[in-house]
């Protein structure tokens, strides 16, 4: 499961080659539940953060699903944020 954690950080880092998004991984037994946490900066002062937790559920799937479905999860928060800074710019 730890390889495919990796894995899956390695293929969203890649995928979101976005100087304005730091994502940090968690998945030793520590964090319980494994998860990323995005942070995204927006004009270089305002800085909103985001838990994405891998449940259990998407354990089995493959590494470019995960990495899809958490690409689409980053990238709906990155548009909320927009939306709230920027006024639905």
């Amino acid at each position: 499961m730890k390889e495919k954690l990796e894995r899956l950080a390695e293929e969203v880092q890649k995928n979101m080659a976005n100087p304005d998004v730091d994502i940090d991984v968690c998945f030793d037994e520590a964090c319980g539940v494994p998860y990323l946490t995005v942070r995204y900066v927006v004009e270089g002062h305002s800085v909103h953060e985001k838990r994405i937790d891998i449940d259990k559920e998407y354990w089995e799937k493959d590494v470019n699903d995960l990495a899809n479905f958490v690409a689409f999860q980053i990238e709906q928060f990155m548009e909320e944020i927009d939306s709230v800074e920027y006024g639905g710019e």
